[in-house]
């Protein structure tokens, strides 16, 4: 019997690829309350760094990725930067998330600070870290190579609070071997929310400017300078938050799909033990 709380919030059982981003926005909406307030202290951090390194090479808002001098070298390291900072916020709040998607499968209502114990801080970091550079260097090497990178790592710190392995870095590992099961088919997830939320904070992040130009133009406005970075803060927020919450879902889909997570979690049940236990694999 699932208890009253976040029941129905993830599915037990095998989900489409739409049905796995609805779920993660139905435990973003559950979580918001810790997840929401972090991402943007982290998001500001990020335009925080950004900002200086951006006026240097000459990319200038909205379009920070479009800077008028395409033939000056100094811009790419800032793109590069760029994602790896991203990277490093989503695995730092992939890492409560994890910690939320659990008790959103079994049904069980936990509160938002208790979750926050589950979190292994010191190994999320790290992992988070390594993430972080793997992502940035991908992309400093023409974009060719991220979304594999992306696809094979983002999972790693909801491995960590889900499985919650013996060895932090085996996290890394059983991420990327999760990801790529049945045709790469959840780095293939992974890439579909990230271009959907890309589409989103990108209509958040800056398409308010060209609705304002429709009335008056806003080009070379002084203005501009404070309040597109804020912009984006707010809209990379909530994209933030929402892809964290969607590698912890998809890490128990995945399991459910091609581990009988759904099978060992109805056996403890039925047998009348604790079935969270069937989400930690610490080999």
């Amino acid at each position: 019997m699932r208890s009253n709380g976040e029941v129905g919030i993830v599915a037990l059982r095998a989900m489409t690829a739409g049905e796995t981003l609805d779920a993660a926005v139905a435990l973003l909406r559950q979580r918001a309350l810790p997840l929401i307030p972090v991402a943007l202290v982290l998001a500001a951090g990020e335009q925080i760094l950004l900002f200086g390194l951006r006026a240097y090479s000459g990319m200038e808002p909205p379009f920070y990725y479009l800077p008028p001098r395409l033939s000056e070298p100094s811009w790419w390291p800032v793109i590069g930067l760029g994602f790896a900072v991203e990277a490093f916020i989503i695995a730092l709040l992939a890492a409560y998330a994890g910690a939320a998607a659990g008790p959103a499968l079994l049904g069980r209502a936990v509160g938002h600070l208790a979750l926050f114990k589950r979190i292994r801080p010191v190994p999320a970091v790290a992992i988070a870290l390594l993430v972080a550079v793997l992502s940035g260097t991908a992309a400093l090497a023409g974009l060719v190579l991220w979304p594999l990178v992306y696809g094979v790592t983002a999972l790693a710190t909801a491995v960590l609070t889900v499985d919650r392995p013996a060895n932090p870095l085996t996290a890394v590992a059983r991420a990327a071997g999760r990801a790529t099961r049945g045709g790469m088919r959840g780095v293939g997830v992974l890439i579909l929310g990230y271009l959907t939320w890309a589409v989103v904070r990108t209509a958040l992040g800056s398409g308010w400017i060209a609705v304002a130009d429709l009335f008056q133009s806003v080009s070379g406005a002084s203005w501009l300078v404070w309040a597109v970075p804020v912009a984006w803060t707010l809209a990379n927020a909530v994209a933030y938050a929402a892809l964290a919450c969607l590698n912890a879902v998809l890490l128990l889909e995945i399991r459910i799909r091609t581990e009988g997570l759904d099978i060992a979690v109805n056996r403890a049940r039925s047998r009348g033990t604790d079935p969270a236990a069937a989400l930690v694999v610490k080999r």
